[in-house]
């Protein structure tokens, strides 16, 4: 980290740097109160502000999963191919892991929009009023046809074993801009199977950087964030708890050595404390104005949505918005419908995002990026045995090619990288793997993917492992 260089100076004081700093102004205030003359002893905080290894595009993320894998060919990949072949087989050879049948085209119409002229599905209309703000990458293509393995590599760069996420990487180069606030939050209503949790995981990397589940179906803040108040005890007698805690941490640390699992538990303390006063004003919605509320719209999607804008405003680094739990974007049976329900579930809310973050001034620095785990094939999914309804009306998983967009953060506005085939299988022009993306919003984000490390069981791993190529074509 010798050679990391500082930020850029900022001139002007916009509203979420005030935000920013207010934010941990009020952290330290809060910290030197707590420990008084020993703060100086405690470990120091892996969380504060770091600089990367160049001068970043980007300097927050907001990622929106649509999880399931949500089909390319009826939302950002239009293919007027399959109407061609519509009922008939089509001339590609196709390798899947059920039976598929005809070209099934889209139940959608597509529609030219902005400048750009890029094409989207009526399902976004919303969104679609953003494109020449927008990057889509139409070639993305993954390793395997499966959820899981799928939404790890995704998620982590790693299909096969638990590794850190994307935000916790990030997190880890970067620190966070306010102390008071979670430094990754994973937005997720309505909960989430144990195998999802490992998606906002550290894995190897110490726990201070692992994500901080909120289940945003709750709109109370004591159901929102478990435990974020103390019921039983005051806050002074809370701020003399974690000063003896701190004492007895620090005499046990001192006989063991470093110990970043210690240190994690330390921090986690501190950040639960300091959470009790902001997080209750960073998740409540209703403190925004009128038209911003309107503009968003209702609903669990529109509130998690607007939150992550109001997180990202006060300094937290990576925000993951989950879409899909109960209901995934997994239409193999119905999808005219299925789809149709979902996209209307975020579509407002994610084209109010966009402007809101455009007018604001935030675009600039903040990258927000949304897709799922994989696409779906053009052909209609076979009838199979514990696979579907047999209403031959979905599509199956298709990792070969599929669409991943991506706004703000020092990516081209009103471009199309890459391609799928005629019909919307497999990528064939500019393909970029997932290892590829990833190394490109690390790039946005000021770090060569091949240079940030950590070293564990005896050899440095990083989130591209030994894979990944920067795609400059689609960097402003």
């Amino acid at each position: 980290m010798d050679n990391w260089i500082n930020s850029p100076d900022r001139n002007i004081l916009n509203r979420r740097d005030m935000l920013s700093m207010t934010g941990m102004g009020l952290g330290s205030l809060a910290l030197g109160s707590m420990f008084g003359n020993s703060a100086s002893a405690a470990p120091a905080n892996p969380l504060l502000p770091k600089a990367p290894h160049f001068a970043p595009k980007a300097k927050h993320v907001i990622h929106i999963f649509l999880n399931g894998g949500p089909s390319h060919v009826d939302t950002f990949d239009p293919k007027p191919k399959l109407e061609e072949y519509a009922g008939k087989e089509i001339p590609v050879k196709m390798r899947t892991e059920r039976p598929t049948g005809v070209a099934l085209p889209s139940p959608y119409k597509f529609k030219k929009y902005g400048q750009s002229g890029i094409e989207v599905s009526d399902i976004f209309p919303h969104v679609a009023e953003n494109v020449d703000d927008m990057c889509f990458i139409r070639s993305m293509h993954a390793n395997v046809p499966n959820h899981e393995p799928s939404l790890l590599l995704m998620n982590c760069g790693e299909a096969r074993l638990p590794r850190p996420s994307l935000g916790s990487w990030l997190v880890y180069g970067l620190g966070t801009e306010n102390q008071n606030l979670p430094s990754f939050i994973s937005m997720c209503p309505g909960g989430y199977p144990i195998q999802e949790s490992q998606n906002w995981q550290s894995g190897f990397l110490p726990g201070v950087f692992q994500g901080t589940y909120v289940d945003t179906k709750n709109t109370d803040l004591e159901k929102l964030i478990a435990n974020v108040r103390n019921q039983r005890i005051d806050h002074d007698a809370q701020v003399r708890q974690l000063e003896l805690l701190r004492q007895l941490n620090a005499q046990h640390q001192a006989q063991r050595g470093a110990d970043p699992q210690l240190e994690s538990r330390i921090q986690s303390f501190e950040l639960a404390f300091r959470m009790q006063s902001e997080a209750a004003e960073a998740f409540d919605v209703s403190r925004e104005p009128k038209h911003i509320l309107d503009m968003y719209g209702e609903g669990t999607q529109a509130r998690q949505i607007l939150i992550a804008r109001r997180l990202v405003e006060r300094g937290v680094r990576f925000v993951q918005v989950w879409h899909g739990q109960g209901q995934p974007w997994d239409s193999h049976d119905d999808i005219e419908v299925n789809h149709r329900r979902l996209a209307k579930q975020c579509d407002q809310a994610i084209g109010a995002l966009l402007k809101d973050l455009k007018q604001s001034g935030m675009l600039e620095d903040t990258l927000v990026i949304c897709g799922g785990e994989f696409g779906r094939t053009p052909t209609v999914e076979m009838p199979k045995e514990g696979s579907n309804q047999g209403k031959i009306n979905g599509r199956d998983h298709n990792h070969y090619g599929f669409t991943v967009w991506m706004a703000g953060g020092g990516v081209k506005g009103g471009h199309i990288h890459g391609a799928t085939d005629d019909f919307g299988f497999a990528a064939v022009e500019n393909k970029v793997h997932v290892h590829d993306l990833h190394a490109t919003i690390m790039q946005l984000m000021g770090f060569d993917h091949e240079k940030l490390t950590y070293r564990y069981a005896g050899r440095d791993f990083r989130l591209t492992d030994v894979h990944g190529h920067v795609v400059n074509d689609i960097i402003a």
